[in-house]
């Protein structure tokens, strides 16, 4: 059955579905092709008529993603740069004024769309009584890539486009959601990986300010930002790749969707280039959308009125560690190389050995490959989650962390509480049969989803999930896992062995 709504734009017709009315492949920009190719986003034309939104519009352009893992997020949809759109999921287009939870996909700023099966909103939005908003932005060479300096302005990319549009989707939920039942004074963010990344530049943006009220940034923060200079080398090595001239604007507009994607350094270039890491695609620092590295605008109170609900995973790394066949024979001289390298020698030796002691004291494994896992998820993902309820409590009291410890049953259990595991539970998606083998099934799952999601729901309300709130005497975490349950300071030896590194080395991959 049809259900209709009228825009700023013009009139749209999703489905009624399952008690929602769902809307898809809604556009929120201008089409950023032909020459609107890395210019920032503009708003979309008002269209006659009546615009079918009964189907997900077009993916940004990327290279797929093995299915081994992640079935659930296998990209169906054709793929375009014409891909500016959001979906919706609302128990009723009516004027309710429900609140509005606004998700930001992940995927290393360069794969992923708000299409995915794993991000169905549709169990959140009934269980909620809750709109529920996923978008796409431009991603990859499309939109993390800079090159305003190497075309002398001629081309004004900043690198930071896919985050420009990401708020052009916040103005168009700004201006619309009322005519789907949604309150647009009470909306919440949330986003996992680059989408937690992604909330942590909102977190910082001016632009961003006022477009969202609450956010859940999940395995993914602040403390990433990647200065002008190192963004422009990336561009110059990519651009080489394509052998389009810097100095001839024409050559590089010419460039075909398909030989920008080729041209993509997926892996980093770490070989040739240390500095450059293994992220090929990151926010960038350019003094004007972003003025800095997130995490210190933060501390300085550009969030404050935002309350956050912050968390990670236990096993984050283990997504890439234990799958990457050269770290099977991996030995504490490899380990204290790889970690020095990183950290310096000396931190690393004594990083190695808090670690070791206190996941002994527990019982825990303490191989070579074990504690590589647990410190590197913790430099890249709960270290600076705990640094960014930190940075935020002296300016707001209600700032809340959990930690996620389901283990996958995937490959017998080796994958820990990986990244990207908790996502189906929010969602409520666990159970699909694209994420069973990575999830895992039964009512202790079907329980835990439950837990999640209304926590989720419950802090996208009121601003409280339902346990006591962080506190630096108390540093009460939530635990999500077989037995969900509030602990103070978790894992607390390893923590304080963090204090004195430097932040610059917290939150980026290195591997």
């Amino acid at each position: 059955m049809s259900a209709l709504v009228t825009t700023t734009y013009g009139k749209l017709e999703g489905l009624e579905q399952d008690e929602l009315a769902v809307f898809k492949g809604i556009p929120f920009a201008t089409p950023p092709v032909g020459s609107r190719r890395w210019l920032p986003p503009l708003k979309p034309s008002a269209w006659n008529g009546i615009r079918d939104a009964r189907n997900f519009g077009a993916a940004c352009p990327q290279l797929s993603l093995s299915p081994v893992v992640l079935g659930g997020m296998q990209i169906e949809e054709p793929q375009s740069e014409d891909c500016l759109h959001l979906n919706i999921w609302t128990p009723k287009a009516d004027n309710k004024r429900r609140p509005v939870m606004v998700w930001i996909h992940g995927g290393a700023f360069r794969i992923g769309s708000g299409a995915q099966v794993i991000y169905d909103g549709a169990s959140l939005a009934r269980r909620g009584d809750v709109v529920v908003v996923t978008i796409n932005y431009r991603m990859g060479p499309f939109g993390f890539l800079r090159l305003t300096d190497l075309t002398n302005g001629k081309i004004p990319a900043t690198g930071n486009e896919g985050l420009l549009d990401q708020i052009a989707a916040l103005e168009w939920v700004r201006d619309n959601i009322e005519h789907f039942g949604g309150d647009p004074t009470n909306v919440t963010t949330f986003g996992e990986s680059a989408g937690g990344m992604s909330i942590g530049g909102l977190l910082a943006m001016p632009a961003a300010r006022g477009l969202f009220h609450k956010a859940i940034p999940q395995s993914g923060f602040c403390h990433s930002g990647r200065p002008a200079a190192r963004a422009n080398r990336y561009a110059e090595k990519l651009l080489a790749h394509t052998g389009a001239n810097a100095s001839n604007p024409d050559s590089i507009h010419s460039l075909t969707t398909d030989e920008l994607l080729k041209a993509t350094l997926l892996h980093g270039t770490t070989t040739e280039d240390p500095e450059l890491g293994v992220a090929a695609y990151q926010l960038v620092v350019d003094g004007t959308h972003l003025p800095g590295v997130p995490i210190g605008y933060v501390a300085s109170g550009a969030a404050s009125a935002i309350p956050l609900l912050v968390g990670s995973t236990l096993d984050e790394l283990k997504l890439f560690t234990v799958v990457d066949p050269s770290n099977a024979k991996l030995d504490q001289g490899q380990l204290q190389l790889r970690m020095g390298r990183t950290l310096g020698a000396e931190a690393a030796d004594r990083l190695i050995a808090s670690y070791q002691r206190a996941r002994g004291s527990r019982g825990e494994p303490d191989n070579a490959l074990e504690i590589l896992s647990a410190l590197e998820t913790d430099r890249v993902f709960r270290i600076p989650a705990i640094k960014l309820v930190e940075a935020q409590l002296p300016h707001q009291p209600r700032v809340f962390n959990y930690l996620f410890t389901w283990k996958s049953p995937l490959m017998g259990g080796a994958l820990g509480s990986c990244h990207a595991l908790e996502l189906g539970f929010v969602f409520g998606t666990h159970g699909r049969p694209s994420m069973q083998q990575f999830s895992g099934v039964g009512p202790q799952a079907d329980k835990l989803s439950i837990e999640m999601q209304d926590a989720w729901l419950s802090f996208a309300r009121s601003g409280d999930p339902g346990w006591a709130p962080y506190s630096s005497s108390r540093r009460t975490t939530m635990l999500f896992g077989e037995k969900s349950e509030p602990v103070d300071a978790p894992r607390d030896e390893e923590r304080r062995a963090w204090n004195g590194v430097p932040e610059e080395v917290l939150g980026t991959l290195s591997l």
